[in-house]
């Protein structure tokens, strides 16, 4: 599948089901971080049998580990310890809107390194996306926290790191390995980093886990999907257009609250969906005409 819209919702989907049940997960008494370390587990198995299966393979791919090291490290070891340490400090609701702020930093990298750098339409759609995902997180009435100046400038420093990875992910590819393979690897190699964490941060206890298995299987399959599809859609649609996957899960996040756990929301909330919906239409757009002009 090569078609950058399609695999973008089908991301931005699978990662939006993250936050619900994350949220019904860390309700149940669950570590954060030992809910993204079995998170990473779980898909990258899956992944990996995927990819043995249906992904042809060259064999030993020089660097892969080296790639998959540093990848896990920017994507998500490094942005979940930020996230972690802030959000006693600053309130969730500030550290979502950083988060949200990772498409622009990394159009911004991508512009600095020239690395597929989106054109004046696609900035254009970045924008709006973000004034549209911000909208949902204030209308949502995300509590803000006043934190120390400190707090707040280490985790302006998380979507420095989204957009660093997504980034690296497409300089550094190593040739010959499939989005599969990588997707795979990468998950895998964050478990100990995120394990380690854990244990730091708050223990190792997985009883929680045990009396959660719906929510854990959910989690898995969401992951495991979100990964067969996020690696192709860095292959065809660049850095910059990935990176908007956290726009769809931002309205995702909406309706799975809607229409699974009984949450309602204010009419600006659907306005904030409207603009990210204009907002990667725009982007798409734009990767369309890129890709008539190649």
């Amino acid at each position: 599948m090569n078609r950058p819209l399609v695999l973008l919702l089908i991301t931005g989907l699978a990662f939006g089901c993250n936050f619900p049940l994350g949220k019904l997960a860390v309700a149940a008494g669950v570590n954060p971080a030992l809910w993204a370390a079995v998170i990473c587990l779980g898909a990258g198995l899956a992944v990996g049998v995927a990819a043995r299966l249906f992904e042809a393979s060259d064999g030993a791919v020089p660097g892969l580990y080296r790639y998959a090291a540093i990848s896990s490290v920017l994507s998500n070891v490094i942005p979940l310890a930020l996230t972690f340490a802030a959000i006693p400090h600053i309130g969730s609701g500030l550290a979502a809107i950083l988060v949200a702020t990772s498409p622009v930093t990394t159009a911004i990298l991508s512009m600095a390194f020239r690395v597929r750098p989106p054109g004046p339409l696609g900035l254009a759609g970045i924008a709006l996306g973000l004034a549209g995902a911000v909208t949902i997180i204030i209308a949502r009435h995300a509590g803000f926290a006043g934190g120390e100046a400190r707090w707040l400038l280490l985790a302006a420093l998380i979507p420095v790191f989204l957009g660093a990875g997504n980034v690296y992910r497409t300089v550094g590819w190593p040739r010959g390995a499939g989005p599969m393979r990588l997707g795979a690897t990468i998950n895998l190699a964050a478990v100990l980093p995120l394990l380690a964490l854990a244990w730091l941060v708050g223990g190792l206890n997985l009883a929680p886990l045990a009396a959660i298995p719906g929510i854990v299987a959910g989690q898995l399959a969401a992951s495991t999907i979100m990964y067969l599809t996020f690696f192709r859609l860095q292959a065809v649609g660049g850095p910059t257009y990935l990176s908007q996957i956290g726009y769809v899960a931002a309205a995702v996040g909406v309706g799975v609250g809607v229409s699974l756990l009984g949450e309602r929301y204010p009419p600006m909330v659907w306005a904030g969906i409207a603009v990210v919906a204009l907002g990667i239409g725009l982007t798409t757009l734009a990767q369309a005409r890129a890709a008539r002009r190649a």
